[in-house]
């Protein structure tokens, strides 16, 4: 199979590209620097692995929760270069839950086959999703979710990872193990076939962002009223 995956969702900027059984793999800045860096190291590694986008089966993104501009960030570019693939014919996109492959990226390192993804979402809270390996496969319970750190839930014995205990420290799942994991552009590789084989591959116009918060500014009106509130 011939893969292209990229994550921008986080601090931290992951590509993967997969021909056979070999896999390329590129990491910088995320953040605001992804969408200057994205194209052009996507290329790269492209030539690397001696492929061109017409000859891929699939461009493979983490499609959220996560970082507002790092998101749109991704499917801009998963759009436009699928898009263009093959003098315009176009390839497949496969949207990947950004959660997910945080808990696909702690089982490769760390064995982990029940796992609390959590995503630093910033204003003070995170993003969570349980997921559980069987058959082979990771499998959600329950939907993702917003919520604050020392809210999170973690069952007896799951691992809890991802980014987030940095920021949060004991206000986090202070008696869970923890495991510091990312999503990586490898990791959305590994989970990449089984969803092409089980239908969910999109057409380029249908790749979207996932976004769990709704909400990250305030209008003029809202931040009056909230200092006038702070005043009282």
């Amino acid at each position: 199979m011939q893969l292209l995956a990229f994550d921008t969702s986080t601090d931290t900027l992951s590509i993967a590209v997969q021909r056979g059984d070999a896999v390329w793999e590129h990491s910088g800045p995320g953040g605001a620097q992804a969408s200057a860096t994205l194209i052009a190291a996507v290329y790269g590694l492209l030539q690397q692995a001696a492929l061109d986008l017409a000859q891929l089966d699939a461009l493979v993104f983490a499609c959220g929760p996560g970082s507002f501009t790092g998101l749109r960030t991704a499917c801009a570019v998963a759009q436009g270069l699928a898009f263009g693939a093959g003098a315009g014919r176009g390839i497949p996109v496969l949207p990947i839950d950004t959660l997910a492959a945080v808990a696909e990226q702690a089982r490769h390192q760390y064995g982990c086959t029940e796992v609390v993804s959590v995503l630093d979402a910033r204003m003070d809270e995170v993003y969570v999703a349980a997921y559980q390996w069987q058959a082979d496969a990771w499998h959600s319970v329950g939907a993702a979710g917003l919520s604050a750190p020392q809210d999170v839930q973690v069952p007896p014995g799951w691992t809890v990872a991802g980014n987030a205990q940095a920021a949060y420290g004991e206000r986090l799942a202070p008696g869970a193990r923890h495991a510091h994991a990312l999503p990586t552009g490898a990791a959305l590789l590994r989970l990449a076939p089984r969803l092409l084989s089980t239908g969910h591959a999109v057409a380029a116009a249908e790749a979207l962002p996932l976004y769990i918060r709704d909400k990250v500014a305030q209008t003029t009106a809202e931040r009056a009223a909230a200092l006038a509130g702070a005043g009282r």
